[in-house]
């Protein structure tokens, strides 16, 4: 992953962006009623879909690969927290955007950590 600061904002945009729609579409699929079992996978599947289709725009700006993966990640979570959450009391649209954008937040602050870990310490360029 890139540590200059265009591509940092780059995927902070794009995963709380998508976060944020998955958690909108689930206001739309999910109701009250249902299963939170079916919901949490429904929603994991369609989060999936909908992040693989804004996978694209998004990887034009900022590279493919480094973009991809948090999206994954970031359709997944959103659409299980959301789902599950909206099976458990009514929420309205503005609420579903808000758990669908922390979700996408969540998502990449997780993959930087375990990155930066994976990777270890280098050395600045410059040095």
């Amino acid at each position: 992953m890139d540590h200059r600061l265009y591509f940092v904002m780059g995927d902070l945009l794009a995963n709380l962006v998508v976060g944020a729609l998955i958690g909108w579409f689930s206001w739309l699929l999910i109701d009250t009623g249902w299963n939170m079992m079916i919901a949490m996978i429904l929603m994991m599947i369609v989060g999936m879909i909908i992040a693989t289709l804004l996978w694209l725009p998004f990887s034009v700006l900022f590279g493919a690969m480094e973009v991809m993966v948090p999206l994954m990640l970031t359709g997944m979570l959103s659409g299980m927290v959301a789902g599950m959450y909206l099976t458990m009391e009514p929420l309205g649209a503005w609420s579903c955007l808000h758990i669908g954008a922390a979700s996408g937040f969540v998502s990449i602050v997780m993959i930087w950590i375990f990155n930066n870990a994976v990777r270890g310490t280098e050395p600045a360029p410059w040095r």
